[in-house]
């Protein structure tokens, strides 16, 4: 019981960090960023996928081994729907973080990185879909813990 309750404590702190670090990002890409403001995007993004990994590894764990049984989670089509979210948002942050790593060799010569409009536009819709996609996660997984979708 004492080790189910701490995956449980994990599963929430790791989803925490993702979604902290996601409004962070959402909030702070912009045009016009300083060197320091591109470094540290750079790490909340990093944070980010470290947060995205664990989550994962331990909501595995929760479900085969800690959580309600292999069966409530498999059976329950929130479940599916949170997985699919949460696989479609991992896609998409790959496109910002290819875009904050292009940014060392410019930030290696101490200059602050050049956001164009259309590349702004771009990361800035993918973002707005992440967020929107956090949103789907959480409320499948609200829908899904009280059982509702079950047969």
């Amino acid at each position: 019981m004492t080790l189910s309750a701490l995956m449980a404590f994990f599963h929430h702190l790791f989803a925490f960090a993702l979604v902290s670090s996601m409004v962070y990002e959402f909030i702070a890409f912009r045009k016009g960023l300083t060197i320091a403001e591109a470094r540290r995007l750079q790490r909340v993004d990093l944070a980010y996928g470290i947060s995205a990994g664990l989550l994962l590894i331990v909501g595995l764990l929760r479900v085969f081994f800690f959580g309600k049984g292999v069966n409530f989670y498999i059976n329950n089509p929130f479940f599916w729907v949170k997985m699919g979210a949460f696989a479609l948002v991992g896609l998409l942050s790959i496109d910002p973080t290819i875009r904050y790593l292009r940014w060392n060799r410019i930030l290696k010569e101490n200059q602050p990185p050049v956001v164009s409009e259309a590349e702004f536009k771009r990361t800035r819709a993918v973002l707005w879909l992440e967020v929107l996609g956090l949103a789907v996660i959480l409320f499948s997984a609200a829908l899904m813990a009280r059982g509702i979708g079950m047969n």
